[in-house]
């Protein structure tokens, strides 16, 4: 069976069948030949909540792509059709270009000229259509949280293993310059043995609202966008951007926001493993019987590695403090060390005495040089050269399911790194993974 054909029955009403692709050979890129590349996710602004982002993630890979000499974006993936009149138009007036449309990635896929794919599409899409990509040959950019669950993460490293795919994890913060000259400092012993770390993320979200349910909007694949998450009636709250609030799709602000802080501390501690615990407690304040948000929107999540190294997140979606509060936090013998986006501060000893300030040596958004890092990546097949590749991406992800998992089970948990499953705690277990509405089902095997 020729493989358009084999997608065409996959996705028919053929329940209980698995998503899979066969595994697809083609020439590489060369360092100087075109990388065609499709973006999967261009969702325009929300409107009505001018304190949240009014740019979708899609139009952020645009840009960056369209910033990069000899890549050429050939299509433009949204399930959503009106996003192609209004986000799309103003992309290709601003930074040039004239992709085509789809609506469907699948035929993005089954397209030998594309190369690679990033992927600005909801979470729980994340995990399905890198393992698809790489299945059809495709090296991939993936949006953080890489995935919707921890399984999930281990079967998008197999792929990537098994495939030899080049896949970027999209925590940008890795390419910063100032956040590499801390993890340097920490290396090098500028804090002495360094025994924890700690996120503060506030953002001050309004509640989402109540919405009831309501016909497609004209243009809208809504079976598509759901995929793999559980069918119901469509509804504005779970749709463009809301859906982060709901754990059908989202993975709370910890997988949102907070996994760039996560995955960046860890780096900052070197720490490439899994915790041995965790603990989250939170709630959903402030917003009474105003909100159909089904997740918390505040969060405290306390970890501790095997050697008793200890991280701690504080995230909060309401009023919280002043934003100079925010930043990562790195506690040494010496003293201790804040983080920011531009810089990192070091302070030594009782007094907090002032020690260096720590600045990247060109002030730039580390967006642009990983994209960069990503096409170089494909070029030369390198994947030891990625700044963020899938195995990190796994890891700091983890974390967010991790706290979500303690969260939603109301207690302290052990887990098995090794294993990846929790000690004695069958209930928490069942967490680990989720069950796929057919077709839309991970591949067994990769």
């Amino acid at each position: 069976m020729n493989r358009r054909r084999f997608i065409a029955n996959t996705f028919a009403a053929t329940a209980g069948m698995a998503l899979s692709l066969p595994k697809r050979s083609h020439a590489r890129p060369g360092p100087n030949d075109i990388v065609n590349v499709a973006i999967i996710g261009i969702r325009g602004a929300n409107k009505g909540h001018p304190t949240w982002t009014t740019r979708g993630r899609g139009q952020d890979h645009y840009e960056h792509l369209a910033g990069i000499a000899n890549v050429r974006i050939t299509h433009v993936v949204d399930v959503d059709e009106r996003h192609f009149k209004d986000s799309l138009s103003l992309l290709t007036q601003k930074y040039g270009g004239s992709p085509k449309t789809e609506t469907d990635f699948r035929r993005v896929l089954d397209n030998r000229d594309v190369d690679a794919v990033t992927i600005a599409a909801p979470d729980h899409w994340h995990a399905l259509m890198t393992i698809l990509a790489c299945q059809a040959g495709k090296d991939v950019y993936v949006e953080k949280p890489v995935s919707h669950n921890i399984v999930e993460g281990r079967k998008m490293i197999e792929a990537v293993r098994r495939y030899g795919r080049v896949v970027q994890a999209g925590t940008q913060r890795r390419s910063g310059g100032a956040l590499a000259r801390a993890v340097q400092f920490l290396r090098e012993g500028g804090l002495g043995a360094v025994h924890g770390g700690k996120i503060v993320v506030y953002r001050a979200r309004d509640p989402i609202g109540v919405a009831a349910n309501s016909p497609e909007p004209p243009g809208v694949h809504y079976d598509l966008w759901l995929g793999p998450a559980p069918a119901r009636p469509f509804n504005e709250n779970h749709f463009h951007y809301h859906w982060h609030f709901f754990w059908e799709y989202g993975t709370t602000d910890l997988g949102n926001t907070g996994v760039h802080s996560l995955d960046a501390v860890r780096w900052l501690l070197g720490k490439r493993e899994h915790p041995r615990s965790v603990h989250c407690i939170g709630g959903l304040y402030e917003a009474g019987d105003r909100t159909d948000q089904a997740t918390p929107n505040t969060q405290y999540a306390s970890y501790q590695y095997a050697d008793g190294t200890e991280l701690h997140c504080d995230l909060r979606n309401w009023f919280s403090g002043p934003r100079e509060a925010q930043g990562i936090y790195i506690f040494g013998s010496k003293g201790w060390m804040k983080v920011g986006d531009d810089s990192a501060q070091v302070y030594f000893g009782r007094k907090n005495e002032p020690g260096p300030t720590l600045i990247a040596d060109e002030k730039r958004d580390p967006g642009q040089p990983h994209f960069e890092n990503f096409i170089e990546c494909v070029r030369s097949r390198k994947v030891e050269d990625l700044k963020a590749p899938i195995e990190e991406g796994h890891l700091s992800t983890t974390l967010c399911h991790l706290g979500n998992i303690s969260y939603r089970v109301g207690r302290s948990l052990k887990f098995d790194g090794a294993t990846e499953r929790f000690e004695g705690d069958e209930e928490a277990d069942k967490l680990l993974g989720r069950t796929y509405r057919a077709p839309y089902v991970l591949p067994d095997g990769t």
